[in-house]
């Protein structure tokens, strides 16, 4: 599992530099493809960066259009960030290799096979969840006394 995190880590690392971006700011749009429209303070949340950062975080993605900034329509004083990455036609030619890659891999598994790694991988994400929160509050308490 170390291994391919690691793996994974390089090939986003990879990827934000054929874009020309930071790697905070390609973690930051995949966190917002995943979880759809929040705002600043939220993302700061989920990516542990400050909101200082997330400010400039957010001015460097909304200037190459992968995010825009819209009034939150339940409170006028809050802003949304919605992503518009994945329409982009850079970033889906970036993917496309590895997605053709990962469905000639699926293909070579039955469809028992592909329920049972399909379950595994949720079951290793909510894992990785409780850890990634378990870290964060040991951080936070060392920060904060």
């Amino acid at each position: 599992m170390r291994g391919l995190g690691t793996r994974t880590i390089l090939y986003q690392q990879n990827v934000a530099a054929s874009l020309g971006m930071y790697n905070n700011d390609l973690k930051s749009v995949d966190i917002l493809n995943e979880t759809g429209p929040i705002t600043a303070g939220e993302l700061s949340k989920l990516t542990g960066l400050a909101t200082g950062s997330v400010t400039a975080l957010i001015d460097r993605l909304e200037k190459v259009g992968y995010v825009r900034r819209e009034n939150d329509p339940s409170d006028r004083r809050r802003v949304i960030i919605v992503p518009e990455y994945e329409s982009k036609e850079e970033i889906s030619n970036t993917y496309l290799p590895l997605h053709t890659a990962m469905i000639n891999l699926v293909s070579s598994y039955t469809p028992e096979e592909l329920t049972l790694i399909t379950e595994f991988l949720g079951k290793a994400s909510s894992v990785l969840e409780e850890q990634i929160e378990y870290l964060s509050s040991k951080t936070r308490g060392k920060t904060s006394s």
